[in-house]
């Protein structure tokens, strides 16, 4: 009987066991967008350190700081690996702070177009992230 179940451990096994297939991230358009939305958050909020503040000790702060801070926040409440379980609620609350702390940089800096464009961005992306993420 050649197709008698046998055990794992039978000498001359040659069966290898297969882990499971890791599931493949689609990179789209509108991955790569939320991707420069982060990204010029978190660059937007170092420029607002550089300018605003004094160059060396508090510029240096708020220049890695406040982006740190904000990347922390988004791992931790936002991000879709997040350590703590964050509802719908409590997740929109995060990123509608982050998105509107980034615009308010610009907005501070004298630039309230650019806020205003990034924020209308972040908010066009955010939505579509949200109704994949709850399909």
């Amino acid at each position: 009987m050649r197709d008698a179940p046998r055990s794992p451990v039978d000498p001359g096994d040659d069966h290898v066991p297969t882990t499971p297939a890791t599931p493949q991230r689609r990179v789209d358009a509108w991955g790569v967008l939320r991707f420069l939305v982060c990204a010029f958050g978190l660059l937007s909020l170092a420029y607002w350190g550089y300018l605003t503040w004094p160059y060396p000790f508090p510029a240096l702060f708020f220049i890695v700081g406040a982006p740190l801070f904000a990347a922390l926040v988004w791992y931790f409440f936002r991000s879709p690996h997040s350590p703590i379980e964050t509802d719908v609620v409590g997740k929109t609350i995060v990123e509608v702070a982050l998105v509107v702390a980034a615009g308010a940089t610009w907005i501070s800096l004298g630039h309230p177009a650019v806020g205003l464009v990034f924020v209308v961005v972040a908010a066009v992306s955010g939505i579509v992230t949200f109704r994949r993420e709850t399909a």
